[in-house]
């Protein structure tokens, strides 16, 4: 990891433990109060507990123009980015899609739309809805791995973000724990419960909790109704396609929805606020991360209205080249950071109830 990164963030992680007006703001100050003196492996276990809510940037009286010069949701946020960055594999993908993702992720998608398009020109094997343009078999010989694969680089990453900040072995209070905290995004509604700061100084909002829970949910909806489609096809002989009150079809349309509309509101929110409280040089990724997500959930939805039409090939190939290049990048976005994320929750639970610092 990057030294003048941990040094500027070791810097800021002292003033605010000698201060402490931020104690209980979120999971990274009580986390931070109990120590004085910061690794490399805490402070990497701090930027991944910060939500970036920004509520301790604007209560701080250390901020510019005090020569502290402290911005600690900064701080934490590149030094968050340097970690998955860091413990990536392979690595050199991480760093350019941080720096180009919007190219990178627009790039993916259209080759990927093009190469569906292509093997369509080749011939389906046959079948009805979706299958009639590309086949079961091919569907799966092409997604199976473009999941496999990401999850096994993804374990790589959080062994090693596991062994950086001195975890041990997993209990499974300190997992529902972690999990509770995810679910209802509990920091970003602050330690006073009123919301964050993230899109105004002066006004508390809970818009960047709700808009992050759209976009969890909604993706669990979808996952959930891939999930359920492939038990009806495999176990209960009921290939596709469903109609709209079978199982997929509404868990999937109701996926579609949330995670479009929370994908909309994210970018929204990240356009009006201070980039500068945060990492700039991750700005692209995460817009094109956003955009990705929420192209993925739009054209299922319209390839769900529109399939019984002439433009359903096209718009297959781009939705499946949009979720293909989701999949392919997920431990290279900001993706990984939920994964890291419930890590940390969870480390920092052994810390919390196990009383393992």
């Amino acid at each position: 990891m990057q030294t003048d990164l941990l040094t500027e963030a070791r810097r800021q992680a002292e003033i605010c433990n000698a201060c402490r007006y931020c104690e209980g703001y979120c999971s990274v100050f009580p986390s931070m109060h109990a120590g004085r003196a910061f690794s490399d492996g805490d402070l990497t276990q701090l930027a991944n507990l910060c939500h970036n809510c920004r509520g301790c940037y604007y209560a701080c009286q250390y901020t510019a123009p005090h020569e502290f010069d402290l911005n600690l949701p900064k701080a934490l946020s590149e030094v968050r980015r340097d970690s998955w960055e860091s413990f990536a594999w392979p690595q050199p993908l991480a760093r350019k899609f941080h720096s180009h993702g919007g190219a990178i992720a627009l790039a993916l998608v259209l080759g990927l739309a093009l190469l569906f398009l292509a093997i369509r020109a080749i011939g389906s094997a046959g079948g009805a809805g979706f299958y009639a343009v590309l086949s079961h078999n091919a569907m799966v010989a092409i997604f199976l791995p473009a999941f496999v694969l990401p999850l096994v680089s993804l374990a790589i990453s959080l062994r090693r973000y596991w062994r950086s900040v001195g975890g041990t072995h997993l209990r499974l209070a300190n997992i529902t724990h972690a999990v509770g905290m995810a679910a209802k995004m509990k920091d970003l509604a602050a330690g006073h419960g009123d919301g964050c700061n993230f899109e105004d100084e002066d006004r508390f909002s809970h818009a960047r909790r709700f808009a992050h829970q759209a976009i969890m949910y909604g993706f669990l909806l979808c996952f959930a109704a891939t999930s359920a489609g492939t038990v009806m096809h495999y176990l209960f002989n009921m290939p596709a396609p469903y109609p709209f009150w079978s199982l997929p079809k509404l868990l999937g349309t109701s996926g579609g929805l949330l995670l479009t509309l929370g994908c909309g509101w994210m970018m929204v929110l990240k356009l009006r606020a201070d980039r500068h409280i945060g990492d700039i040089g991750a700005w692209s990724g995460d817009l094109g991360f956003i955009a990705l997500l929420g192209f993925s959930g739009l054209s299922g939805l319209a390839l769900y209205a529109f399939g019984d039409t002439q433009a359903m090939p096209t718009m297959l190939a781009l939705h499946l080249g949009a979720v293909l290049t989701f999949f392919l990048l997920t431990p290279f976005t900001k993706m990984a950071h939920g994964f890291f994320r419930l890590a940390a929750l969870i480390r920092d639970a052994q810390r919390s109830i196990d009383g393992n610092p």
